[in-house]
């Protein structure tokens, strides 16, 4: 199990900072509807996605896990765990796709990675390495900005209309994401933590965010030496 050393610090609301976050995690330690991290892209169009990152939590309802907002659509790429349902969902230009089966354990770090396209309108979900089938949600149209990207909460409306009973209890890290579909060789290289081409909209190593109310930054060490 890993163990954590604990190097707490609290950021309040300010301007955004670019940081390298390599070794590092958010924290979200309580459930609130104010707390989160939002996280700045110069990307401001997407005609592909992919989101990979890894989380944590032994929450038992329903929790949101990355949301991407824009003023017309509220959930324009929305990466959400319905617990009554016991499925992965994500949310792209407002339409959703269902993905059951999944061993999303408690109390275990899990990596995900999703991927859209919007010329065919497929997207897909890898869950620990192993792919879900492909299905179809919206085509034809790009996702454009200006975004609201945002950990911890997932918006109703842009940047707001946050429910605390969806908000994400637990902790976050490796977050990156793509203006194209990675190829399972890529997305298998991020599982394993080996060398993969960091993102090219949010790379977890050079990380532009801002956090708002009680979220920590951590330093994470595995093993005890």
């Amino acid at each position: 199990m890993m163990e954590l050393l604990l190097v707490l610090v609290m950021i309040p609301a300010c301007a955004a900072v670019l940081q390298d976050m390599s070794g590092q995690m958010f924290t979200f330690p309580l459930q609130t509807s104010t707390a989160y991290v939002k996280m700045s892209t110069s990307k401001q169009n997407f005609s592909a996605v992919t989101v990979c990152h890894r989380s944590f939590t032994d929450l038992k309802r329903d929790h949101g896990l990355f949301s991407l907002s824009t003023p017309s659509h509220s959930n324009d790429f929305l990466i959400f765990w319905d617990n009554a349902n016991k499925e992965m969902e994500t949310h792209i230009r407002n339409k959703k796709a269902e993905f059951g089966v999944l061993d999303y354990k408690l109390n275990t770090w899990h990596s995900i990675c999703t991927t859209w396209d919007s010329r065919t309108g497929l997207v897909q979900l890898w869950f620990d390495g192993t792919p879900s089938i492909r299905k179809f949600t919206t085509s034809g149209s790009d996702i454009k900005g200006p975004f609201i990207i945002i950990l911890g909460q997932e918006q109703d409306a842009h940047g707001g209309s946050f429910d605390i009973k969806q908000s994400f209890v637990g902790m976050m890290m490796d977050v990156h994401m793509w203006d194209y579909t990675l190829s399972p060789c890529e997305i298998q290289n991020y599982v394993d933590q080996q060398n993969f081409s960091p993102g090219n909209a949010l790379n977890w190593r050079a990380l532009e965010f801002q956090i708002f109310d009680q979220v920590l930054t951590e330093q994470r060490v595995t093993g005890c030496y």
